[in-house]
């Protein structure tokens, strides 16, 4: 048993939250440990100018953090499960996935102050009020083209930065309304901005959304043990069939890709998916139910069933 865990983690306010939340799980599985934690500079945190996947897209969160236990510098690292490729980095091990937080996506209106209250919408209802060619902030791939579906007049536009940041742009009159993930807000106690949660079928979340994953290398069985026994079987049964899907088509993050599954009682779980052309003109649809010990089957299933209806193209 180690005496004490060094957490590789990015350094935003974000970042930190699911580090420290890790800890404390850590604390609760093994309260004879310590932890510590390593703040590590990303590609991805470094470099705001250009989009995402100018640069790389998929891994472009976590290999430096994942260097950093490769290295011996920390023992594990902490990501958002939808930055993880599906892919291991060669001499890590995705060990512990806790229980999932809120997985769906948000529509956020700007703020000022003296501002009079908005009056309570729908996702939908809101989307349909912004003015025609508005600007939204999202440069998610999946999330602009289940927006161009609803409106195609939409002018998507990149923002990059912490949640933070986004926030102050939207309010400096940067953009109409952003789109975020739910779980970062309410992780960071800022889930009064949240106007509208979107749901499927308007808006299908990203594999992994909500989700932490934690590596260690495939050699340190002490803390693979630590990792297992802070792990939730149902996220992990859920992230497990979501992975599978992504990895089956071969897509990376940032495909138009959606994906929703839940656990069915007693013990399945079901599994859908949205695939779509970037301009979100072509829509495919797929979905199946299987018992939550074969979530990797039941993963490559959907994507077989979307790949039957001509995904590939789509993902080219």
């Amino acid at each position: 048993m180690p005496s004490c865990i060094r957490i590789a983690t990015r350094a935003s306010q974000l970042a930190l939250w699911q580090a420290h939340e890790v800890a404390r799980l850590i604390g609760l599985a093994a309260p004879q440990v310590t932890t510590e934690l390593v703040t590590i500079s990303t590609k991805g945190d470094r470099e705001l100018a250009d989009p995402l996947r100018s640069f790389g897209g998929m891994g472009v969160f976590t290999r430096e953090v994942q260097q950093a236990v490769l290295a011996g510098t920390a023992d594990i690292a902490v990501h958002s499960l939808k930055d993880l490729p599906t892919d291991s980095a060669p001499g890590l091990v995705l060990a512990g996935i806790p229980a999932r937080g809120l997985v769906l996506d948000v529509i956020v209106m700007p703020q000022t102050s003296g501002q009079q209250p908005v009056a309570p919408a729908t996702a939908i209802e809101l989307i349909r009020s912004l003015p025609h060619n508005a600007e939204v902030g999202t440069g998610s791939p999946r999330r602009q083209a289940q927006l161009l579906r609803i409106r195609p007049d939409l002018q998507l536009l990149e923002v990059r930065g912490n949640i933070e940041t986004r926030l102050r742009k939207l309010d400096e009159g940067g953009y109409n309304a952003l789109v975020l993930a739910n779980a970062g807000l309410d992780r960071l106690g800022l889930s009064r901005r949240i106007s509208a949660i979107m749901a499927p079928p308007l808006m299908y979340p990203a594999v992994g959304q909500g989700a932490l994953g934690i590596e260690c290398r495939t050699d340190d069985q002490p803390t693979i043990a630590i990792l297992h026994a802070l792990s939730d079987p149902l996220t992990r049964n859920q992230v497990t069939a979501e992975r599978a899907l992504l990895s089956t088509l071969r897509a990376g993050c940032h495909a138009p890709l959606g994906i929703f599954s839940q656990g069915i009682e007693p013990s399945g779980l079901h599994l859908e998916a949205v695939l779509m052309a970037n301009d979100g003109r072509t829509r495919l649809t797929a979905a199946a139910t299987g018992p939550a010990n074969r979530a990797t089957e039941l993963g490559e299933c959907v994507a077989q069933l979307l790949l039957d209806q001509g995904g590939a193209a789509l993902l080219k």
